[in-house]
């Protein structure tokens, strides 16, 4: 099982999307298909735990530490997030 965090609250989930775990920790989602920023967060820690970034979060023009939870797939291991909006 892999660990998402976001401030004193964490999730585990199996190696994949991000997207159910985030919005049950609180991060603010809107269109949840990466076009419109609102769950663009800062990796605070476990960047090399997640995929690489996919063509939404390429097209997004995002920070190197920067992701969208609802594109983002974790691969194992820990990521610590904070939500931006």
């Amino acid at each position: 099982m892999a660990k998402v965090l976001v401030e004193d609250k964490h999730q585990e989930v199996n190696p994949g999307p991000i997207l159910d775990a985030c919005e049950e920790l609180g991060v603010p989602f809107g269109c949840q298909s990466g076009v419109c920023g609102t769950c663009k967060s800062e990796v605070l820690e476990g960047m090399d735990n997640l995929e690489p970034k996919n063509e939404a979060e390429n097209e997004m023009d995002l920070k190197e530490n920067e992701r969208l939870c609802c594109q983002a797939r974790i691969k194992g291991g820990s990521v610590r997030l904070r939500p931006l909006q």
